[in-house]
């Protein structure tokens, strides 16, 4: 009998942005983004606070959109389905490349309270491919904490660090994004940042005009712009948690038909990634049960295979 904690059940429907915050076209100056904002991220903010079961694949699913728009930003071509192999089919212990060390980067941030210290920075700039001297990053841990003490709108704060750090050093604009986010959780009390901004940084809030100038960190209107791009990150992640949460409560309703061994572990690994490998083994399952498991998984439509491939499938929400 496999016996799930009952909170990875979620009865309540996550929240949605209204559809007024996310009109750009009419808002031509910073007041109106920052209500726009204000109004979409009081939508997240539940879900942020939250703790439905299926979070974890929720959180690390908006990390993989965020590492892959960080991967066009170093002009690399992977994509969501190429990172996902970089890190998952990676042995433990073992360099995931610099495209897995981009992902993990970014799932780090989704999945680590939102405090910054010149250890953790140091690693992720690492991962991130840049090099910064540790008095560097002590003197940003600095600001970030002059930032948490200004009490300034989250939005803004966000903004802030974002234009900090490319100021200092142009090449950064990955880290910036990734600050970001982490000094947006800290104005908003979130226990865990979300990824969101990244993902928006090629969207049209960072497009002055159409098919203008894409808008960077510290630029003229670039408050403006993360503004509204938080309304339509918002939007976005509110939309990606309803889906989930859909998906998940029917993957719960079927855990009663399972009889493998070792299923209620899988069960939970697919509400808690983004991604499980089809050839997972645990002391319970063998990699012959695993496989079974997960068609029979497909036959009651409650995952999907997110690769593509007849081997070395990778199975999710």
């Amino acid at each position: 009998m496999i016996r799930l904690d009952p909170a990875t059940a979620s009865p309540a429907a996550p929240p949605t942005v209204p559809a007024w915050a996310l009109v750009a076209g009419s808002t031509s100056n910073v007041a109106d983004a920052a209500f726009q904002a204000g109004a979409a991220l009081t939508s997240l903010d539940t879900l942020a606070r939250g703790q439905p079961g299926w979070a974890g694949a929720w959180r690390q699913r908006m990390a993989l959109r965020c590492a892959a728009a960080n991967m066009r930003l170093a002009g690399r071509a992977e994509g969501e389905a190429a990172l996902r192999d970089a890190w998952h089919f990676c042995p433990a212990g073992a360099d995931p490349g610099p495209a897995g060390a981009i992902l993990g980067a970014w799932r780090q941030l989704a999945a680590q309270p939102p405090v910054a210290t010149p250890g953790r920075l140091e690693k992720i700039v690492d991962q991130l491919g840049l090099h910064w001297h540790g008095a560097a990053l002590a003197d940003l841990c600095t600001e970030i904490e002059k930032l948490a003490a200004s009490q300034r709108p989250a939005p803004f704060a966000a903004a802030a660090i974002a234009a900090h750090v490319v100021a200092r050093r142009p090449d950064a604009e990955l880290f910036a994004w990734w600050l970001a986010d982490l000094v947006l959780a800290q104005s908003l009390r979130w226990s865990r940042p979300l990824p969101l901004l990244m993902a928006q940084a090629f969207g049209p809030a960072f497009r002055g005009e159409a098919g203008g100038k894409r808008i960077r960190p510290g630029e003229k209107g670039f408050e403006r712009a993360v503004c509204l791009a938080l309304a339509q990150a918002a939007a976005d992640a509110c939309r990606l948690a309803a889906e989930l949460s859909r998906r998940a409560e029917r993957l719960i309703a079927v855990v009663p038909k399972l009889r493998a061994k070792g299923a209620g572990d899988v069960i939970q690994r697919l509400l808690d990634d983004d991604a499980v490998s089809g050839s997972l083994t645990s002391k319970s399952l063998s990699r012959f049960a695993a496989r079974r498991l997960f068609e029979r998984l497909q036959q009651l439509e409650v995952v999907r295979e997110l690769s593509g491939r007849t081997t070395f499938r990778l199975f999710g929400l």
